[in-house]
């Protein structure tokens, strides 16, 4: 069947054909009967690749295949959610060893984007916690990687965005925890320069993120709240939370009903919400014991949140840079205030050293942002990626949807060692994307 559809940016929009399967045989018989395809999970990838002629949907290949609970291990197939992972693992005392901003990813999403978190500097990738995984090669053959079997078919495969075949079984290990809940703290930081500091002087914590007001300027530029968290032992409890310490929390959830119009996403209304969040918080130190839904998954609440940036949608654009390139972050959120293009989520995180093929992730900092699509977007972004390639960064695939070929050879050294893998498990490029075609990864 022939639809339209896109991810989670609205932003663009292909005609595919959706296929759906259940079982192996059925992914063969798809696989082997068509060109141009790429597997696609829920959608969260924020650009175009999961986006391809033929789309093989993994919804529906969502079992979970073991559980040792002695040892944290889980097996599942790659269309399960980690949603779905979490009410299984937490009452058992283990959480996700690695998770992004959002549970509604599926596991094959996780590893076909390397995902990261707010603990990459301790934990690293997800991919770093996968002991083994199944995939269909172009040919229909399943065959098994991991990091001491077929090392190059499973390094090109964390981070390498669907284009090695369809990943079908995973086992990656888990976190132990002795609760659901996370002890937070939260700290204002006036400017840029302090919140870096504090980020430097809080890093023995677990998780770490922070909120950038990405308009402020003068003596305030850059103010900011560092999020920061570890998960709760039994003592962190209170006496009613301790009667059920692996409680999974209460679902709550909220549908932004429609898309808002693209003139209430302004220059003002950014101010007015950076304004708020800022002044939420009235201490400089807020501490407190939270349920994990809420520090890992705020968005989650909030059903089709993207709506919010109205029907042409919205890109997130997500950069590392060395740790010694802060000027790096002050030249790029200069241009931003200077040319009003604010962000309602400006995140920063700090990234430890990561060695890898394909995956995003350097030894650095980490700003993702997101721009409601309008005319000078894309100009604006290729000014940004100029500075990011002078400081010797790079940007995340997963969140792109308009980066040029040269850029992304510019920021990732190992770009032919990449290309040479997928085409020696791939000759003929079957797995094929939008990203694929516009980065000329898949070109004969």
């Amino acid at each position: 069947m022939h639809k339209k559809i896109a991810n989670w940016g609205n932003f663009p929009v292909k005609e595919t054909e959706e296929k759906s399967f259940s079982y192996p045989d059925e992914l063969k018989n798809l696989v082997t009967s068509r060109t141009n395809i790429i597997a696609r999970g829920n959608g969260r990838c924020y650009g175009d690749a999961s986006l391809a002629e033929n789309t093989f949907s993994t919804l529906k290949y969502d079992k979970a295949l073991s559980f040792d609970t002695e040892n944290g291990i889980f097996e599942c197939q790659s269309g399960m959610m980690l949603s779905d992972i979490l009410e299984v693992t937490v009452p058992k005392g283990w959480f996700l060893p690695v998770t992004p901003g959002t549970k509604l990813i599926t596991v094959g999403g996780a590893i076909g984007s390397d995902v990261h978190g707010k603990n990459h500097h301790v934990d690293g990738c997800f991919g770093h916690h996968v002991r083994e995984m199944d995939i269909m090669l172009a040919t229909g053959e399943i065959v098994t990687c991991s990091q001491h079997i077929r090392t190059d078919l499973f390094e090109a495969t964390c981070g390498g965005m669907g284009l090695t075949g369809i990943i079908m079984r995973v086992k990656f290990g888990l976190k132990k925890i002795e609760s659901s809940y996370i002890r937070q703290k939260q700290l204002k930081a006036e400017n840029l320069e302090e919140v870096i500091r504090l980020f430097d002087e809080y890093k023995d914590y677990t998780y770490s993120v922070a909120w950038i007001d990405c308009l402020k300027k003068g003596r305030h530029f850059g103010r900011s709240i560092l999020i920061l968290g570890e998960h709760a032992t039994l003592n962190d409890l209170n006496e009613n939370q301790k009667k059920e310490p692996l409680k999974l929390p209460k679902k709550k959830q909220i549908n932004f009903p429609f898309n808002l119009p693209s003139w209430v996403l302004n220059t003002f209304t950014v101010k007015a919400f950076n304004f708020l969040y800022y002044g939420k918080n009235f201490k400089k130190e807020i501490n407190n014991i939270v349920s994990y839904e809420p520090f890992f998954y705020p968005l989650d609440a909030i059903l089709n949140w993207n709506r919010g940036y109205g029907k042409k949608g919205f890109i997130q654009y997500q950069f590392v840079l060395p740790l010694s390139a802060k000027d790096g972050l002050v030249e790029i959120l200069q241009m931003i205030s200077d040319k009003g293009m604010g962000s309602f989520l400006a995140v920063l995180k700090v990234f430890g050293h990561q060695d890898s093929l394909i995956s995003f992730p350097m030894e650095g900092y980490t700003l993702a942002l997101d721009f409601p699509v309008r005319k000078g977007l894309f100009e604006f972004c290729d000014e940004m990626d100029k500075v990011v390639l002078k400081h010797g960064g790079r940007l995340y695939m997963s969140k792109d949807a308009r980066m040029k070929p040269e850029v992304l050879a510019a920021g990732y050294p190992s770009l032919d060692t990449f290309k040479d893998i997928v085409k020696k498990y791939d000759p003929a490029h079957k797995f094929t994307s939008l990203q694929s075609e516009r980065l000329l990864l898949t070109n004969n």
